[in-house]
C-alpha cells in the first residue's frame, strides 16, 4: 500500500466517523463534534440560501444543528463513499490534496421549520452530497449540497415547472458496491480518473454549440445509463432520455457553457466525482425551464458522482444548485414563497 493509499484510507475513516458522530449525537452537541473533526477555520461551501460559512462553529450553529432539529427520527443513508487525490485542473495537474466524497439521503419527519421552509409533519427524504478536503487528520474545507428544489417540492412549494425527467428517484448503485471502505487497486483508480478527465475536458468541452454528437457522449454513456438528476430536471433512465429530457434543453439555454478548473476531481475503483463551484460558466441565451433568455453570464455550482463499467458510465448522481442558478437569471427568484430567499 502506497503512502497516498494509506492516507486515503485514514481520511475516509475520519470522514465516516465524523458523519456517524453528527448523526447519532443530540443536535445540541453539534458544535463540539465539528470542532473535534474539523479545523477551527474550516470553510464550508453550501447550498443557496446558506452559501459559504467560515469556521466550525458557524457550520454547526447555522446549518447542521437547525437541520437535525428540523428532522425528527433523523437517519442518514450513504449510497456512495470514496476518496482520493484531486486532479481537477484542465491542464492535468491537481492541487495535491486528498478528498473524501459521499452522497445519499437524509430521512426523517419534517417536524420543525428549516431555512424558512414550513414544517409539514410528514416523512421526507433529502438528497445530500459532500466532498471534504482532509489535511493532518482534520477536515479543512467542504463542498456540500442539499437538493433544495426537491426538498421544497416535498414541502409543497414549487419554484420551477414540473420536471421532464422523473421526480423522486435517487437510489444507491444498482450493484450495491458504492461504499468503498477497503483500499482498491491503484491502477483501476488511475484509469477511472483519466477516463473522467477525458469525459469532462475532452468530451463536454468539445461541444460546437450546434450538434450534440460533437461531444461524443454516446461513447461515454451506456445506452441504459441511469442519470439521477436534481429537482427541476429529474431522473433520466436511458441515454435517449438524458439527451431529450435534459441535455438538449440545457445546451439550448447555455450553448457556450464550458467546464472550468474544478475544485476537486477524484476517483477510486470504478467511482469518480467532484465538486465545482463556478465549475461551469455560460451565457443564458435560450429559454430554460420556462424562463426566457436573459443574455446574462451565469455560473453553476454542483456535485457529481459517476460509476464506470467497461469504460462507460452506467450511473450518474447529479446535484446542481438550482436556486443559485436561477437567482442569477431572476434576482427575485423565490420571492414571496420563502422568507430566506
Amino acid at each position: 500500500m502506497t503512502t497516498t493509499t494509506a492516507l486515503n484510507q485514514a481520511n475516509k475513516q475520519l470522514v465516516w466517523d465524523f458523519w456517524r458522530a453528527l448523526d447519532t449525537a443530540p443536535p445540541s452537541d453539534s458544535a463540539g463534534i465539528v470542532a473535534r473533526y474539523a479545523t477551527e477555520g474550516t470553510t464550508w461551501h453550501g447550498p443557496d440560501p446558506v452559501n459559504d460559512l467560515q469556521g466550525s462553529e458557524a457550520y454547526a450553529s447555522v446549518y447542521w444543528q437547525p437541520l437535525r432539529t428540523a428532522l425528527s427520527d433523523f437517519r442518514r443513508q450513504t449510497h456512495v463513499f470514496f476518496g482520493g487525490p484531486s486532479s481537477g485542473r484542465i491542464d492535468g495537474t491537481g492541487d495535491g490534496h486528498l478528498w473524501v466524497g459521499g452522497t445519499g439521503l437524509f430521512s426523517g419527519t419534517f417536524e420543525k421549520d428549516f431555512l424558512g421552509i414550513a414544517a409539514t409533519g410528514k416523512p421526507i427524504d433529502i438528497r445530500w452530497g459532500e466532498f471534504c478536503k482532509v489535511e493532518d487528520n482534520r477536515i479543512v474545507e467542504s463542498f456540500y449540497l442539499l437538493d433544495m428544489i426537491d426538498f421544497l417540492q416535498q414541502a409543497g412549494i414549487d419554484l420551477l415547472p414540473p420536471a421532464r425527467g422523473a421526480d423522486g428517484i435517487y437510489p444507491p448503485p444498482e450493484a450495491g458496491d458504492g461504499l468503498l471502505f477497503d483500499a482498491l487497486d491503484e491502477a483501476q483508480s488511475a484509469h477511472t480518473l483519466a477516463h473522467i478527465r477525458r469525459f469532462i475536458f475532452d468530451g463536454l468541452n468539445a461541444f460546437d454549440e450546434n450538434d450534440l454528437t460533437s461531444m461524443g457522449m454516446a461513447g461515454f454513456f451506456h445506452p441504459q445509463v441511469k442519470w439521477y438528476g436534481p429537482g427541476g430536471i429529474g431522473a433520466c433512465l436511458s441515454f435517449e432520455e438524458f439527451e431529450n429530457h435534459h441535455q438538449k434543453r440545457w445546451l439550448h439555454a447555455y450553448p457556450d457553457r464550458r467546464v472550468q478548473d474544478l475544485d476537486a476531481l477524484i476517483a477510486e475503483g470504478p467511482y469518480s466525482g467532484g465538486p465545482g463551484w463556478a465549475g461551469v460558466n455560460a451565457t443564458h441565451t435560450g429559454e430554460y425551464l420556462g424562463y426566457p433568455a436573459t443574455n446574462r453570464p451565469v455560473s453553476f455550482n454542483g456535485l457529481d458522482y459517476w460509476k464506470l463499467e467497461n469504460d462507460r458510465y452506467v450511473e450518474n448522481w447529479v446535484f446542481v444548485d438550482m436556486i443559485h442558478l436561477f437567482r442569477q437569471l431572476v434576482p427575485d427568484f423565490g420571492a414571496g414563497k420563502l422568507p430566506h430567499l
